[in-house]
């Protein structure tokens, strides 16, 4: 029982420092400029995005394109730029991590 309760803890630490390492990458990464974790800003919400693409495959592939790329039409008629800063590595740990946020 104490393993278990141990081991629990631990791994929550770890996901908590892990989200606050995603969360500092997106404010490195200028995201934070138009996106917020839990409200609509310029662009909308990780929380929208991530219930949005639950489930459909080859949704994380497609988010990382985008959050390298760009793109437009799909929250409305103001288009993300692209964002060169944001290596392939980077933005597929920030997608995987925007997916948990839901």
């Amino acid at each position: 029982m104490k393993r278990s309760l141990l081991l629990c803890v631990v791994m929550s630490a770890f996901a908590s420092s892990s989200a606050f390492a995603q969360a500092d990458l997106a404010k490195a990464k200028n995201c934070m400029a138009c996106h917020a974790v839990a409200n609509k800003l310029v662009g909308p919400s990780y929380k929208d995005v991530a219930a949005k693409y639950e489930g459909q495959k080859g949704a994380e592939d497609k988010l990382v394109q985008k959050v390298m790329k760009g793109g437009a039409g799909v929250w409305g008629p103001v288009p993300m730029p692209a964002n060169p800063q944001v290596s392939e590595a980077e933005a597929r740990s920030l997608v995987k991590w925007i997916m948990t946020t839901k």
